[in-house]
């Protein structure tokens, strides 16, 4: 059963799984999950909690001496299982289907690690504890789950905040939930009689909003300039190379252009996308995309790409996320035909 975090603890309240597959790239929501599930089994009497990291090399045959060992002092226990590659392996598969096909109420499993795609979920592991237990995906959240997210979180605080902190924290804090829920609870003790407004949290508040180049090229086939220069800011904040920025754009630019020439002879967008390998859930960025650019788009792109991959090749800039700023808005696009490039 797949059940996403801001519904777990009404799951919880009902009872506990026979176990927890805890996946995604947001920590902040791992952590909580893990937490939550942690602190239901210590209420119905699981005392003891044994952590494996199932790194390479892991002997799988530990898991299994673990489920059927309970110490002198307790009687339940939880066992949680780290995957940092998200597959166990062919050993760990079969020890995992064991397991699932003989849950024991006595053992809660909680496997956790990163995100993990459909041939994952789709694997006879995964699929026999999944039906005997719950899946919890950990996703980065934006727009109205972020915004409910941090309103949820500043209640839980004490706060009574104006919808204006709430998008300032969603601003100031998108894609870094971690750092949210830190300022939330700075916020709480800096301001405990609870009343807060927009005033009082930008005195307080510091910009920890975190991204990378993946979310940019969905903001920007999305057609979100104000966005888009907001993460390359931090891009460049962070000191991420403009070289993997570069590839990024390259690579969507690519995509791009060949879909156009496949519908421009007639082909289907429904068939394209196996080919492609663009999920559902982007489909329709690209559609979007699409309808804005045009062939000459795409071609002042690439001579704009190309040029400014040059550049990088012989360190001729000397601020070279001004020039991705401006390839950036060309994928919105934005009348800057007349401006050039300046690489000396």
């Amino acid at each position: 059963m797949q059940l996403y975090p801001n519904r777990l603890n009404e799951a919880l309240n009902k009872g506990l799984s026979a176990c927890y597959l805890i996946f995604g790239d947001e920590p902040q929501q791992k952590l909580e999950s893990l937490e939550a599930i942690r602190q239901q089994a210590r209420q119905q009497g699981f005392d003891e909690r044994t952590s494996l990291v199932a790194d390479t090399g892991f002997n799988w045959n530990q898991l299994l001496e673990a489920s059927q060992t309970l110490s002198l002092f307790a009687s339940r226990q939880i066992i949680e299982v780290e995957m940092p590659s998200g597959k166990p392996g062919v050993e760990g598969a079969k020890v995992l289907t064991q397991l699932a096909l003989q849950p024991s109420p006595d053992v809660l499993l909680i496997l956790h690690g990163p995100r993990i795609g459909k041939d994952v979920q789709n694997a006879k592991w995964f699929k026999s504890l999944d039906k005997q237990g719950t899946y919890i995906p950990c996703y980065p959240l934006e727009g109205k789950q972020l915004n409910s997210w941090i309103a949820d979180r500043l209640r839980r605080a004490g706060l009574q905040a104006t919808s204006d902190v709430t998008k300032l924290l969603s601003d100031y804090c998108e894609g870094n939930l971690l750092a949210a829920r830190q300022e939330i609870d700075k916020l709480a003790l800096l301001y405990p009689a609870g009343q807060l407004d927009r005033a009082k949290a930008e005195q307080a508040l510091v910009d920890q909003s975190r991204f990378n180049v993946f979310q940019l090229v969905d903001v920007l086939l999305a057609g979100d300039a104000q966005k888009a220069v907001k993460m390359l800011y931090r891009l460049e904040s962070e000191g991420v190379e403009p070289t993997i920025v570069l590839w990024a754009l390259v690579r969507e630019w690519q995509t791009l252009s060949s879909l156009q020439f496949a519908r421009n002879q007639g082909q289907n967008l429904a068939g394209l996308w196996n080919k492609y390998k663009i999920w559902s859930n982007r489909q329709a960025l690209y559609q979007q995309a699409l309808q804005r650019l045009d062939a000459a788009h795409l071609e002042q792109m690439q001579h704009k790409l190309g040029s400014l991959d040059q550049a990088l090749k012989q360190s001729a800039l000397t601020r070279p996320y001004v020039e991705l700023c401006h390839l950036c808005l060309l994928f919105i696009p934005m009348p800057l035909q007349g401006i050039s490039l300046e690489y000396t």
